[in-house]
C-alpha cells in the first residue's frame, strides 16, 4: 500500500520528509505483524528481543546492562522485562560470580524452546510479508544505515 493511501494524505514538505514518515509507518506495520504473532506465545516484542539476545550468548550468562545496550528499542525497561520472563520461567536470574553487585541472566530450556518456536513463526511472517529481493534488501540496508550516520 502506498503511504498516501495508508495515512490518507499526500502533503509532504519534500521527498525526504515523506521517506521519514514512510519509515515510521513501515516500522509500525512490521511491529504490529510481529506483536500479533508473538501474542500467541505470550510474549511481547521486547521480551522476544531479550530472549534472542540471550540466545546469542547461550550458554553464557549476560548482565542486565549488556542486554540493555543490545536492545532494538533503547528505552526498554530491561529489568522489568526480565522480571516477566523470570515469572514465565524462560530466564534465570543469578548473582555474578565475578562481581556480587551484578545480576546475570541465562536462558532456561523453556526459554530456548519458546524462542525456537516463535522464531519459526516470525521467519514465516517475514518471508510472507517482506517482498524484497536480496539486491533490494542490500540497497535498503545501505540507505537506512546512511540515514543513521549521525547516530550516537
Amino acid at each position: 500500500m502506498k503511504l498516501e493511501q495508508a495515512i490518507q494524505s499526500s502533503k509532504f514538505k519534500n521527498e525526504v520528509q515523506k521517506a521519514g514518515l514512510n519509515i515510521l509507518y513501515t516500522a509500525w506495520w512490521l511491529k504490529t505483524l510481529i506483536s500479533r504473532e508473538l501474542k500467541e506465545f505470550g510474549l511481547t516484542h521486547e521480551q522476544y528481543n531479550v530472549l534472542r539476545i540471550l540466545k546469542g550468548k547461550h550458554p553464557e550468562e549476560m548482565c542486565v546492562k549488556n542486554i540493555a545496550c543490545r536492545m532494538i528499542e533503547k528505552n526498554s525497561n530491561v529489568p522489568r522485562i526480565i522480571d516477566r520472563l523470570e515469572i514465565k520461567k524462560l530466564v534465570k536470574r543469578a548473582t555474578s560470580e565475578q562481581d556480587k553487585r551484578e545480576t546475570v541472566i541465562t536462558l532456561t530450556q523453556s526459554g530456548i524452546a519458546i524462542l525456537e518456536a516463535s522464531t519459526a513463526v516470525l521467519t514465516k511472517v517475514w518471508d510472507e510479508n517482506l517482498s524484497l529481493c536480496e539486491k533490494d534488501a542490500v540497497e535498503l540496508n545501505g540507505l537506512l544505515e546512511k540515514m543513521r550516520i549521525t547516530e550516537n
